[in-house]
């Protein structure tokens, strides 16, 4: 898997991962991407996730799928697009992957976010965005970007656009 681009971010506060969430999310390229999220537990995934879908227009609660899998929203500002929020943590058996028709969500149109993605290596298609949560001393975050696709480096660029202005 190729790197087209990487950018660093760093979020001293849980204030800053929503900043970073809400410029996601005004970035048009975000409505039909593929991002994976890569931390140890209590990194941060599943707040970017929660504020990204928030940022999105979804109201309600906003659960981690962790023993479903996968939570599917129809967030307004996506225009009809899905968001799927997947959470790889207790995934095990690759035959679960087809049985659940993980393989025709990643190949339509709309945003998937996948925590967890180690766990279902070799299954999943190259992300287009690539996003490393390293937990600080001082619970700061340190985020590293890794854009893998044309799409994803459209997107990276245009965040950090958005970020600095």
């Amino acid at each position: 898997m190729s790197i087209l681009e990487t950018r660093p971010f760093r979020w001293p506060d849980e204030a800053a991962c929503e900043r970073f969430a809400q410029a996601l999310a005004s970035c048009p390229q975000v409505a039909d991407l593929s991002i994976e999220l890569d931390g140890g537990l209590g990194a941060g995934k599943t707040s970017l996730v929660r504020h990204l879908l928030r940022a999105l227009g979804v109201t309600g609660r906003i659960k981690s799928p962790s023993y479903a899998v996968v939570e599917d929203y129809q967030p307004p500002a996506l225009n009809g697009l899905p968001a799927h929020h997947f959470d790889f943590y207790r995934f095990s058996d690759p035959r679960e992957w087809e049985d659940a028709g993980f393989r025709d969500l990643f190949a339509a149109p709309g945003l998937k976010l996948s925590e967890w993605p180690e766990k279902a290596a070799g299954m999943l298609p190259p992300p287009d965005l690539k996003l490393f949560l390293t937990v600080n001393a001082d619970d700061s975050r340190d985020v590293r970007a890794e854009a893998h696709t044309p799409r994803g480096q459209a997107l990276l660029v245009e965040l950090s656009r958005r970020l600095a202005g």
